[in-house]
């Protein structure tokens, strides 16, 4: 009877059913045959529902949907533009800059690509990039910002493990910037190899930027600042990071209209939350199972007999994650967390470097062949096959897959700021 369950629920997978109905329908028969009151799984999604951080998830979403839908992102690549335009290859840090902060606020959720894609990739193409140079570059920037706050997957993360959001927060800024300068510098190469013309620098350009970009640069300071300050928590930065987006796009700059346009992002930004919290309660239902079997503990027994060795250990997790992350969307990668989070404990690695570990492999699985999700929004969103994107996406993810060595390896990248504001 058992393995016929697993086989209906493995094919609903391979048809296509919704992620909730695949884990929900596999928790619920793992209990059922262990004998355990299925209502586990029912606690699981009530449980959630409790936890106060919960809150700053539909509120970072709806602050992220507010700024795509406005025009904010063409006031920040004019004042982007004004402050790096001049240097070499200044167009295409830009582009990193402006999908960085746009992916930090909205997720990857491919807003970005829709949103920064479009605007971009015609004005990088009158400056003179290559095609495959512009697509890439903006492909694989749809998930560069998942390390900074308040990328949704941290706030995830967070959940799923039981680390401190705002201690990931703080953990995620310098590796997250270790990677923008990283393609930043191979962006300057590539552009003075191409003989990219640069813009000239102008203080009243830049100025009239400063000034039109103003209301909404305080944003990243307010979320960030607040943060490291220990001025205000996470759940504190999402509610006045939500409300002053509100604020600036509807009375301030008057983007969008109250009775047209704020009913609609209100729609579809709660859309995604409440399917991200459908699965993450299904999720979190199937997870129990796992610790209630000892999954893990066998796991890191029989890990014990063929590595004794950290560095070997994150080896194997970075293969496994980046495979995952090319395969899985972004929450059913984050369900191997509780099976992990034991494991990498035994070895010495601590949570919160094992959080920027996993996300920076998921940065890199959401534009890896074959089905990263970044692919396949942009070849929508650039009108080319996806094989070609492939293809433009390699130059870009050796970067990322340098990177992530350095964060794996060098944990104090992570951990430094914690140890002067994140109170390690």
């Amino acid at each position: 009877m058992g393995t016929v369950i697993a086989i209906v629920i493995i094919a609903l997978a391979l048809l296509g059913a919704p992620l909730f109905v695949v884990f929900s329908a596999a928790a619920l028969s793992l209990f059922y045959f262990a004998g355990t009151d299925m209502s586990a799984v029912i606690v699981e999604l009530y449980r959630i529902s409790t936890i106060p951080l919960l809150i700053t998830i539909p509120l970072f979403t709806f602050a992220g949907y507010l700024l795509a839908e406005s025009k904010s992102p063409q006031r920040i690549v004019r004042f982007s533009r004004a402050l790096v335009g001049w240097m070499p290859g200044g167009l295409a840090i830009v582009a990193l800059v402006v999908c960085a902060f746009f992916t930090a606020f909205t997720g990857a959720s491919g807003v970005t690509i829709i949103a920064i894609g479009g605007l971009m990739l015609p004005v990088l193409a009158a400056e003179g990039y290559q095609e495959k140079f512009s697509i890439g570059l903006l492909t694989t920037s749809g998930s560069l910002g998942l390390l900074f706050p308040p990328s949704l997957p941290i706030i995830i993360y967070g959940l799923v493990s039981g680390t401190s959001i705002d201690q990931l927060f703080i953990a995620g800024l310098l590796p997250g910037t270790f990677i923008v300068v990283l393609l930043s510098v191979y962006s300057m190469v590539i552009a003075q190899r191409s003989g990219v013309r640069r813009s000239e620098f102008s203080w009243r350009e830049l100025a009239s930027a400063t000034r039109e970009f103003s209301w909404e640069l305080p944003l990243p300071v307010v979320v960030i600042g607040g943060i490291y300050s220990g001025l205000f928590t996470a759940t504190e930065a999402a509610a006045i990071t939500a409300f002053y987006a509100f604020i600036i796009e509807v009375w301030v700059y008057k983007d969008l209209s109250l009775t047209r346009d704020i009913p609609r992002v209100m729609r579809e930004s709660m859309l995604l939350v409440g399917a991200i919290l459908i699965i993450l309660g299904s999720v979190l239902g199937f997870t129990n199972y796992i610790v209630d079997a000892q999954i893990p503990i066998v796991a890191l027994e029989w890990i014990k007999q063929y590595m004794s060795s950290k560095i070997v250990f994150l080896i194997l997790l970075n293969v496994v994650l980046l495979i995952g992350g090319a395969l899985l969307d972004m929450l059913s990668a984050l369900m191997l967390v509780p099976l992990v989070l034991p494991i990498a404990k035994e070895f010495g690695i601590d949570p919160i470097h094992l959080g920027i570990i996993y996300l920076a492999n998921l940065e890199i699985g959401y534009s890896s062949p074959p089905a990263g999700l970044n692919l396949f929004i942009g070849s929508f969103r650039f009108k080319k096959p996806v094989v070609q994107l492939y293809w433009a996406s390699l130059p870009f993810l050796s970067f990322y897959v340098i990177a992530l060595g350095v964060i794996t390896y060098w944990p104090d990248l992570s951990l430094v700021l914690l140890k002067y504001f994140g109170g390690k």
